[in-house]
């Protein structure tokens, strides 16, 4: 059976996740988010592609929501409550929490503030939260009998969640967007290690390899102190959650150390609203923040105050968050047209802007000056520094993470999309996994796991449970030294037990699979078993050879044949490393290759060479097909081993 992964958004493209996965019968929307550099259709995935009925209640088994970023559940509202989907929708306590301040902060700024046709109301908001079903990590949901989900933690905000989703033997983890390495307030992504046939991955940062974290706290420090105290004006456009705790710890820690005066505010109720929440979800927080926690609780911001509109002009020196993030609208862009002028300002962009934003235009170089519309111009004069505290991982963790799944597919989904091809060659050359980066609206199909249940003989059983006794020879470290000077100086004897056993799967009259030992196929085929052995007789040359035989016979006596193969076999230990030789007195076994001084001067299988016909003894070698090349390396380790008589 197939996996079928449909991306409706963050194909090839940053923004507007979601993907619908089908997957045995079950199909599951991962994310349902907005792309927030659009205010026409292209706002919202084409949800007439799973549907064209509009009958999504009977076209999906449910949602999952990763985390409460609007590019992620920005469509959310609109789906269930203007296009009707009814159905269970599935997210952490915390994403239930903190989306519909999320939700309904990005209403009140297009609606209210822009002016914009409303796409969904407050009462929709609550209403589609109302459909919610949270779920804690590690907690195996079982959607319907067969579909079933658990959430891992992600980092990146808080409760942000991987989902692992399972129908038979098919199953899958959907990132959304995570973070590998633990930051201030968050600690890093753990998952399990689970036997997937497919990952979906974000790659936001598909090529980056992050500097040390420090660094780029120190920079950001420096840049914000220097503007300050040359009396400037410093702007962090961020989102409301996740970015600006982040840094607000960040700047908090520092304005104390320092004993600075200058004001920090925030831009938003929403950041104040969301702190609260965050004091009350510690338990999701990072380990440092954690173990603070009795004595201070790290969102207990002394030096951060809100801001109100009118102080935008007010003269002197301070730092401001104002939502939203990318300078994508709202009050963050109309801060920044009022500063953008000045040279003593600065705009410091925290992380990752998408395509078609303000954001993205001053990451893309220094411009002096921004087309804010059509009919707008900006002079841009203000400093602009770019900082990597992108709550996304990087490059190295994205392999990692891959690395560390092992999955049998991945699909990139959430990045740019040269970048994202530069990943996917890596993830296909390096981890040797097949690997797509969809547009979207693509459809990416492969193949699902397929288990079949089948009984056991007891005769299979058995031959499962006997020893499979391996025998090889091995030097200690401390044993080295000796083996060096003294080659008479036998290595240990390692000896392990794999119970293994080989079985034929047939299928009954009752169309029941079983597992048969091979020796039972035989005898109910009415056949005997037969195995092709390949034979040799091979000459080893020895010096004085005749002083060595018995006077009356003419051929070596027992206690000689012993010591001959006494000598080939220290010599095969010593040239054939992990060698599994088997000394049986008479003979010698490696594998199935078997030795032993041949006494027929007429062997069938010797080779007769009037050069060494009287300076040589002849060992008879047999194997099977299996060990050719082994059996094949042992004989010209032997025609090659020229020793004295003893």
């Amino acid at each position: 059976m197939a996996i079928d992964s449909l991306v409706l958004g963050a194909g090839q493209q940053v923004g507007k996740s979601c993907v619908v996965v089908s997957m045995n019968g079950k199909r599951i929307m991962f994310d349902c988010g907005m792309d927030m550099a659009y205010h026409d259709h292209r706002r919202y995935p084409d949800f007439s592609r799973i549907s064209h009925s509009g009958d999504f209640d009977s076209a999906l088994t449910c949602i999952v929501i990763t985390h409460f970023h609007l590019d992620h559940i920005g469509a959310l509202p609109y789906f269930t409550e203007v296009c009707g989907y009814s159905g269970p929708i599935y997210m952490t306590y915390p994403t239930k929490a903190l989306a519909p301040l999320m939700l309904e902060d990005y209403r009140k700024v297009m609606v209210e503030r822009r002016g914009e046709e409303e796409q969904f109301t407050s009462e929709h908001i609550v209403e589609c939260m109302k459909k919610v079903i949270a779920v804690d990590l590690k907690q195996t949901v079982h959607v319907d009998k067969d579909l079933q989900i658990r959430a891992y933690y992600a980092g990146h905000v808080l409760g942000a969640a991987m989902f692992y989703a399972k129908v038979g033997d098919t199953a899958m983890v959907y990132t959304g967007d995570y973070n590998m390495t633990p930051d201030r307030h968050l600690g890093a992504a753990q998952i399990d290690r689970l036997q997937l046939d497919l990952l979906i991955s974000e790659s936001t940062y598909a090529t980056t390899i992050r500097d040390s974290k420090y660094g780029r706290e120190r920079e950001f420090l420096k840049a914000v102190h220097k503007c300050v105290a040359g009396g400037g004006k410093v702007l962090i456009p961020t989102f409301a959650l996740g970015r600006a705790q982040e840094l607000c710890i960040l700047l908090e820690d520092y304005w104390e150390r320092m004993n600075l005066k200058i004001p920090i505010y925030f831009s938003s109720g929403l950041t104040m609203q969301a702190n609260m929440y965050y004091k009350m979800l510690i338990s999701w927080t990072s380990q440092k923040v954690k173990e603070t926690y009795s004595t201070h609780n790290a969102f207990d911001f002394k030096h951060v105050l809100n801001f109100d509109r009118s102080m935008i002009a007010a003269p002197g020196p301070c730092v401001l968050f104002a939502t939203p993030g990318w300078l994508s609208g709202g009050f963050s862009l109309e801060v920044f047209k009022q500063w953008a002028p000045s040279e003593m300002n600065l705009v410091t962009l925290p992380g990752y802007c998408a395509a078609g934003t303000i954001g993205h235009k001053l990451m893309s170089g220094k411009p002096t000056k921004i087309d804010l519309d059509k009919n707008t111009q900006l002079d841009v004069r203000c400093q602009i520094h770019q900082l990597s505290f992108s709550p996304h991982t990087d490059a190295k963790g994205i392999m990692d993470l891959v690395k560390f799944l092992s999955p049998k597919h991945v699909i990139l989904v959430h990045g740019e999309k040269p970048k994202m091809a530069t990943l996917k060659g890596r993830i296909n050359s390096e981890l040797g996994i097949p690997c797509d980066d969809p547009a979207n609206n693509e459809t990416v199909s492969i193949s699902s796991t397929h288990y079949v249940k089948a009984r056991a003989s007891d005769t299979f059983i058995q031959s499962s449970l006997n020893p499979n006794f391996k025998f090889s020879k091995r030097i200690s470290e401390d044993e080295s030294g000796s083996w060096l000077k003294d080659r008479k100086f036998m290595p240990q004897l390692q000896v392990t037990d794999k119970r293994t056993a080989e079985g034929i799967l047939i299928e009954e009259k009752n169309k029941k699979a079983k597992i048969l030992h091979q020796d039972e196929l035989l005898l109910m085929l009415g056949e005997k078993k037969h195995e092709v052995r390949f034979a040799y007789c091979c000459p080893i040359n020895v010096s004085n050879l005749e002083e060595t035989k018995s006077t009356s016979d003419n051929v070596l006596c027992t206690s000689d044949r012993c010591s001959w193969l006494q000598l080939l076999n220290n010599k095969l230990s010593g040239e054939i490393s992990g060698g599994n030789i088997q000394d049986f007195g008479e003979h010698l076994q490696v594998e199935s290759f078997d030795i032993s001084v041949c006494l027929n001067d007429k062997c069938r299988y010797r080779i007769i060479d009037s050069q060494n016909k009287s300076e040589a003894v002849f060992f008879c070698c047999t194997w099977s097909v299996a060990d050719e090349k082994l059996a094949w390396k042992i004989i010209s380790i032997m025609e090659n081993f020229d020793c004295e008589s003893h």
